[in-house]
């Protein structure tokens, strides 16, 4: 299913990238620095690392969320382990009274 997403937006970027090949000149303000780079290079790279940024964000903010589902997991854990204990405590006294009872 990942692929029907994927793909098409991967053969568009490569696309991109074939088609804008021309070297901009990029500056930033108060530095006297200039880098020169394919047109695709200057968009898709920091298109790029602001998707990274954003899933660092979403992923950040998930934490509370996957931090309770580990304690609710544990906890399910332990009372299962609990609940099984009770049932083999039960099935022990069935046993002994029906040994007791013969």
């Amino acid at each position: 299913m990942r692929w029907l997403v994927f793909l098409p937006l991967a053969v568009v970027v490569v696309l991109f990238a074939l088609s804008n090949r021309d070297a901009v000149e990029m500056r930033l303000w108060p530095f006297d620095v200039a880098w020169v780079a394919p047109l695709a290079v200057a968009v898709l790279v920091p298109a790029a690392l602001a998707f990274l940024f954003g899933a660092c964000i979403v992923w950040l903010s998930d934490l509370p969320a996957r931090k309770r589902g580990w304690s609710a997991q544990r906890r399910a854990a332990a009372l299962q382990r609990e609940l099984d204990r009770l049932h083999a405590l039960e099935k022990s006294a069935a046993a002994d009274r029906l040994a007791g009872s013969a």
